[in-house]
């Protein structure tokens, strides 16, 4: 068993709140009053934590074993890939719908196609980290590109969040993590999220594969951080069908926040500019923009 006694997360009892996510680069902002939830029968959040990530400390028993915050029957709803238009708006409605709340590792391209699904994420009070610019096998570049696909990532992300600082998380594609780009992250102060239960979505095709995985594993270990991805339309159809699944077994789930928002570094912010444009911070919903009014 992963002792507790170690744990160095800050745990705050306080309810999530559903209204937009937003911090300062010096210290989080108070959390805004939780809008009701019409839903009587919601799965909603029995806790949130706050996470000091000073030196940038792991997350997830597959690869981290010194932090086990969860308690029994308590998992963390991750998310990876997006955004995506459809599949990202799809999982975020069925989180609504339960009143619940999740953390999300958007890649940094598809937050500057897509800025305005990433700040539907944010505004719907989830925790949005990162997850390289283009998702690359960083165990396979130098030390040098593969920071600069970490840093990309964040500032793409930041940019499309409206030029707001991310929350200090990283995962890495494929969860591999090498000990020098592990360094960087912990000099950064960016904790590091593996996974205790990996839904092996990518796989699947149907929503109640996505469904009967999250549960059997859930059922085997009792608890645990879950691997999922926005991106995919099995997960993203499958979403609604699993939240109801975990407040019928009785599953609680935990929100995980930063103490310390994450500032993206210049550089790479003009870097992200330069290749994929301007006005990302302030874009509106492409279908408020653009309406095809005749033809098909």
């Amino acid at each position: 068993m992963r002792s507790a006694l170690a744990i160095a997360v800050a745990v705050s009892m306080s309810v999530a709140g559903a209204s937009a996510w937003a911090q300062s680069a010096q210290a989080p902002a108070p959390a805004a009053a939780q809008a009701k939830c019409e839903n009587p029968n919601a799965l909603g959040v029995a806790r949130v934590v706050q996470i000091d990530t000073t030196g940038g400390p792991g997350f997830g028993f597959e690869h981290f074993k010194a932090y086990d915050f969860l308690r029994d029957k308590e998992v963390v709803l991750t998310f990876d890939d997006g955004p995506w238009p459809g599949h990202t708006t799809a999982v975020l409605k069925a989180l609504a719908d339960q009143c619940t709340k999740a953390l999300f590792f958007p890649i940094g391209k598809h937050a500057g196609w897509y800025p305005e699904v990433i700040k539907q994420v944010a505004a719907g009070g989830h925790t949005v980290g990162s997850h390289t610019w283009s998702h690359k096998d960083l165990s396979r570049m130098s030390t040098e590109d593969a920071t600069t696909e970490i840093e990309k990532g964040i500032a793409a992300v930041s940019i499309g969040l409206g030029n707001k600082p991310t929350a200090p998380f990283f995962r890495f594609p494929a969860l591999k993590h090498p000990p020098e780009l592990v360094k960087y992250l912990g000099d950064r102060n960016v904790g590091i999220f593996s996974t205790d239960l990996d839904s092996f979505d990518f796989k699947m095709r149907k929503p109640e594969q996505v469904v009967a995985s999250v549960m059997k594993k859930l059922e085997k270990h009792g608890k645990g951080i879950v691997l999922m991805h926005d991106f995919q339309q099995a997960t993203a159809k499958g979403a609604a069908d699993l939240l109801k699944e975990l407040k019928d077994k009785g599953y609680k789930v935990v929100q995980v926040t930063g103490k310390t928002p994450l500032e993206p570094k210049k550089e790479y912010v003009d870097m992200v500019m330069k290749e994929i444009g301007g006005g990302l911070e302030t874009a509106r919903p492409m279908s408020s923009v653009i309406k095809t009014i005749e033809g098909n």
